[in-house]
């Protein structure tokens, strides 16, 4: 009789895991497609940018988010497969992928956060110096395009004010016919509309598209981290359900 209810209670606890357990994947499955929604957007909002960084840190933090959303959502199926046909090798591969993924966000954040405390500094560096020496320069089409999609979306004009531009390459060539600061600088933007730096006509902003950009990529990163870390604690979850429904399924006979 004890045998029989044993048995009992074992049956009841195992549907209670499975149940728990689809629920999660499902819960899983919307996160990886939140994970990877991030980010790409974080690659095609404002991607532009990425040309006037100096390291490659951020891009790689975006695309290893895709990746952990795409093994997640994966992931997410062989979950299901696993509970439907209760199997221990389908719930330990299934383990072994959720704590795969989990790892691969734990880079991401790591990376996220490294990137995060060195941010003003690499920009501080960086930025003023490509700015000035790369506008407007043979084969340097992408940073121009991108410095004038940054002056214009922030309304900022040189990296730490108007200027900075003084200093560059492109005003103090024949090239700038004369213009003061580049035509993006305008606040109406229009051919030769450069040759005026006055604060009527350019944008006149304290701290410069420096902090404009430093707050945008802060912002950005910190988005990465929270999505990183809540996909994370559902998946500590999951493992712990996934081990809980290993050991209370039978070995299989074969």
């Amino acid at each position: 009789m004890g045998s029989v209810y044993k048995d009992e209670q074992d049956d009841w606890k195992t549907v209670c895991l499975k149940y728990l357990l689809f629920v999660f994947n499902f819960l899983f499955w919307m996160g990886g497609g939140v994970v990877m929604a991030v980010g790409i957007w974080t690659l095609i909002d404002k991607g532009e940018y990425l040309s006037l960084l100096a390291s490659s840190t951020f891009a790689v933090s975006a695309y290893i988010l895709i990746l952990a959303g795409a093994l997640v959502m994966v992931t997410g199926f062989l979950g299901c497969c696993a509970v439907i046909r209760e199997q221990r090798s389908l719930l330990s591969m299934y383990f072994s992928c959720l704590l795969l993924i989990f790892l691969i966000e734990l880079v991401a954040g790591v990376l996220a956060y490294v990137y995060y405390q060195r941010l003003s500094e690499e920009l501080k560096q960086h930025l003023s110096k490509t700015m000035t020496e790369n506008y407007a320069q043979p084969g340097k089409e992408g940073i121009t395009q991108a410095v004038d999609q940054l002056q214009q979306d922030f309304k900022c004009c040189g990296s730490n004010n108007s200027f900075d531009w003084k200093h560059s390459v492109y005003i103090g060539s024949s090239e700038a016919e004369g213009r003061l600061v580049p035509d993006s600088c305008c606040k109406t933007m229009t051919p030769q509309c450069g040759f005026r730096d006055h604060p009527s006509n350019i944008y006149k902003v304290e701290g410069g598209c420096i902090t404009k950009l430093e707050r945008f990529l802060a912002d950005h990163l910190l988005i990465i981290g929270a999505v990183g870390i809540g996909v994370a604690c559902l998946q500590i979850c999951g493992m712990v359900f996934t081990c809980c429904l290993h050991r209370q399924i039978k070995l299989d006979p074969y």
